[in-house]
């Protein structure tokens, strides 16, 4: 399949991946549409990569080596025991073979691979979506329309392009928040200066929190974490929403819950990070049961929302940009590349978000006695959720089908 006018609605790294897929796949022309003004590299908090699945995306030429990045290869379980300062170990995993990114670095290195003969027009929100039989009409902010023969709707969780498409779905709130920062600096193995090529999660009552480096933007480093937990009984937006807003009583409850029961040296990892530079975020999930109706096909978030424990996010939105392409240029017409997308990233979306409910199920809602466990209770507490197997839980982003 050859030509044709594209429209990709968003421009962070799902929005850059699938303009790149659309742009090898033989289309025309390619418009970016992306709402914000500044420039996304901004964005600091990090993501992580599975290295299998990072193989199979650099050979594939959506990532390469280059982009800055910090190996993990394993994850230790901790909690407090009295004034130890890292706490104790309850269990370890690995390898855990997973690389560190910062987000605004990899958004910019995949910015810099979109060609610059693709339109990347910021600030351009898109404010009404028309389908027709062949093809899409989308009102602008500006108040003109244009006509585009297909849409990709990359624009995230709260994705217009599938509310088009399902009007009667939303993302539905898993109940709980996840807390999220970077504070100065890397961290270290214990009793070393030697830096740590290890993520650390602390367990507490009602959840836990993962702590890892990251780069930063300038060649140094940082310290990310990303905290779960259900938010203080009198902070909801009524009985089945998040909070409306982050307030300072909030952000002053997390500093709370990390200074009573976090060992020190990482409650201080945390604290670290100005109040005003945490970031709330009310976790959802959503399944959609189509990636692609008529001329309107859905690419990272926006098709399938997925709780973060899954550690996948970023591989899910690339591959859903490699099959696209794939799928173009093994198509003949419009209905037979979004129908092989289909039939593909439909099934994997569905796994994610059934996988990520039993691990938030496990890690956050009924969270165990962790001060209890040891190496064989917490294989054990692993296993059940995984359903039995980590290689083929897809824990990290399922591997490509063969012949992908």
């Amino acid at each position: 399949m050859q030509g044709g006018n594209v429209a990709v609605v968003g421009g962070s790294i799902a929005g850059c991946a699938v303009a790149l897929a659309a742009a090898r796949g033989g289309a025309d022309k390619v418009s970016v549409l992306e709402r914000t003004t500044g420039e996304l590299r901004s964005r600091g908090v990090g993501i992580a990569i599975q290295s299998d699945r990072f193989t199979e995306l650099e050979s594939a030429g959506y990532v390469h080596e280059d982009m800055p990045w910090r190996r993990m290869n394993r994850r230790d379980w901790v909690v407090r025991d009295g004034e130890s300062a890292r706490g104790r170990t309850i269990a370890e995993q690995a390898p855990f073979n997973f690389r560190a990114y910062n987000w605004g670095s990899l958004w910019n290195e995949l910015r810099r691979r979109v060609p610059e003969d693709i339109d990347y027009r910021s600030g351009t929100a898109v404010t009404s979506v028309e389908p027709e039989a062949d093809g899409v009409v989308l009102g602008l902010t500006d108040g003109r329309k244009e006509r585009f023969d297909i849409v990709i709707g990359a624009d995230g969780y709260r994705s217009l392009i599938r509310d088009t498409m399902f009007p009667d779905l939303s993302p539905g709130y898993a109940g709980y928040l996840g807390w999220r920062g970077t504070s100065p600096g890397a961290l270290t193995e214990s009793g070393s200066t030697e830096l740590s090529e290890a993520a650390t999660v602390v367990g507490f009552p009602g959840g836990h929190c993962m702590i890892y480096t990251i780069p930063d933007a300038s060649g140094g480093h940082r310290t990310n974490w990303v905290l779960y937990t259900v938010p203080p009984g009198d902070a909801t937006d009524g009985p089945q929403g998040p909070p409306a807003e982050l307030t300072p009583e909030l952000t002053e409850s997390l500093r709370s819950l990390v200074a009573k029961h976090f060992p020190p040296y990482w409650a201080q990892a945390v604290l670290d990070t100005p109040p005003d530079e945490t970031l709330m975020q009310p976790i959802y999930d959503l399944e959609v049961p189509h990636y692609a109706t008529g001329r309107l096909l859905l690419a990272g978030d926006a098709a399938t929302v997925v709780r973060p424990h899954v550690g996948g996010g970023a591989v899910k939105a690339l591959q859903d940009a490699l099959v696209l392409e794939r799928a173009w240029h093994s198509g003949n017409t419009w209905d037979e590349v979004l129908a092989a997308y289909e039939r593909d990233r439909t099934a994997v979306g569905s796994a994610m978000v059934g996988l990520a409910r039993r691990l938030g199920r496990h890690q956050v809602e009924r969270t165990p006695d962790w001060a209890s466990m040891g190496q064989p209770e917490f294989d054990a507490w692993w296993r059940e959720q995984n359903q039995g197997s980590d290689r083929n839980s897809g824990f990290g982003g399922h591997a490509l089908r063969r012949g992908d």
